[in-house]
């Protein structure tokens, strides 16, 4: 064969090549993202809270078909945008803005302000915002979720696991974050599923007044489980971590006490060292990546609007962690049932602090706040 025909089919052949394999590389992906971009914008505490904002982080991945390991859409399709002080929350918001991307999510409401600012003056750009429906912009979607149904479970299941242990009169301890509405359907959900199993059980309460403090958390779960306290349920963050800390030192000392996890399954984080023994009981899975999940695909489907929308049990918007074996098949049993009841409405559940207050044997006292 003419060595100059051989030369031209073989560059041929290579250059078909090439083209497939860019084909590929671009189809490659593209199914589940459809070139969407999206930007989620958290606090200090990042993605690595190991709570709530991993939890939306979650959802962008499973969107993007990709894992916590293999992120390999990140910088191309998605990022994440931490605010180290909340004097950046605006700044950031337009500088992710700027950039074009077809969905900035911030979670959490210490965001509302800032975003319905920027929202409002950017009226072609979607927004989502998680934990907040009272922005009420045409172009933010708000997604909500029912903590109070999830709380209750688990804090049915805590006062199950101390039935269970024979502990008399039992005390649970709750540790928030930041007070606010939101916090406090975490609260007085637990606080019910606890009364409702033990209906004398003793409550105390805390707030650290910050989402990223674990020491004042775990100063104040050593106090409480030096006292008594025989479970204690924490919606603060990454402060939270304080109290699966001290958790993890008391039960590898041999001390029956409890840590309960929040948002997502902490049960690997009260690990402890070299067992496969938890402090954390459960957890009340708060399941943002759902709502995530729900926000790109209204991008994708073109179905966006600013709406609020509620995601609780019915819609598994919420739920418990059933990964720790020692929540036992009966327990387990147990709390399905009182699921079922809840999504029936057969158990109604104060969402309020004020509504809960008006229950027989509610605390009065509670630091929860519900504005």
């Amino acid at each position: 064969m003419n060595r100059k025909l051989l030369a031209a089919l073989l560059t041929g052949v290579v250059a078909i090549s090439a083209v497939s394999g860019r084909a590929a590389r671009d189809t490659e992906g593209s199914a589940g993202d459809q070139g969407i971009t999206v930007r989620l914008l958290t606090d200090a505490t990042g993605i690595d809270d190991k709570s709530f904002n991993a939890a939306a982080w979650r959802g962008i991945l499973e969107f993007y078909g990709d894992t916590w390991e293999n992120t390999r859409l990140r910088g191309r399709n998605y990022d994440v945008i931490t605010a180290q002080t909340q004097d950046m929350y605006i700044p950031n918001i337009r500088q992710a803005t700027d950039e074009g991307n077809d969905l900035i999510v911030t979670t959490g409401f210490t965001f509302a302000d800032a975003l319905g600012e920027v929202a409002a003056q950017n009226p072609g750009q979607k927004y989502m915002i998680v934990d907040v429906d009272w922005v009420n912009l045409p172009n933010v979607l708000e997604a909500v979720y029912a903590e109070h149904e999830g709380s209750f479970l688990v804090g049915a299941a805590a006062a199950l696991k101390a039935k269970a242990d024979g502990i008399a009169n039992p005390t649970f301890g709750f540790i928030g974050g930041i007070p606010g509405a939101t916090i406090t359907k975490f609260e007085v959900g637990y606080v019910q599923g606890v009364l409702s199993v033990l209906p004398n059980a003793a409550i105390v309460d805390y707030y650290v007044n910050d989402w990223g403090n674990p020491g004042l958390a775990k100063t104040q779960a050593k106090n409480w489980y030096d006292s008594g306290v025989y479970a204690i349920y924490s919606a603060a963050g990454g402060s939270g971590n304080g109290t699966i800390a001290q958790a993890k030192e008391y039960r590898a000392a041999g001390r029956n006490v409890w840590a309960i996890g929040v948002d997502s399954d902490q049960h690997d984080e009260g690990l402890l060292p070299n067992s496969r023994e938890s402090a954390v009981f459960t957890s009340m899975l708060k399941k943002v990546e759902t709502s995530l999940v729900y926000g790109l695909n209204a991008v994708k489907n073109n179905t966006f609007k600013g709406e609020a929308i509620t995601f609780d049990l019915k819609s598994d918007g919420v739920g418990y962690a059933a990964t720790n074996p020692a929540l036992t098949a009966d327990i387990k049993a147990e709390l399905e049932r009182i699921k079922a009841r809840i999504i029936s409405g057969e158990i109604r559940i104060a969402a309020t602090n004020a509504e809960a207050k008006k229950l027989p044997g509610f605390p009065q006292e509670l630091h929860a706040v519900d504005d």
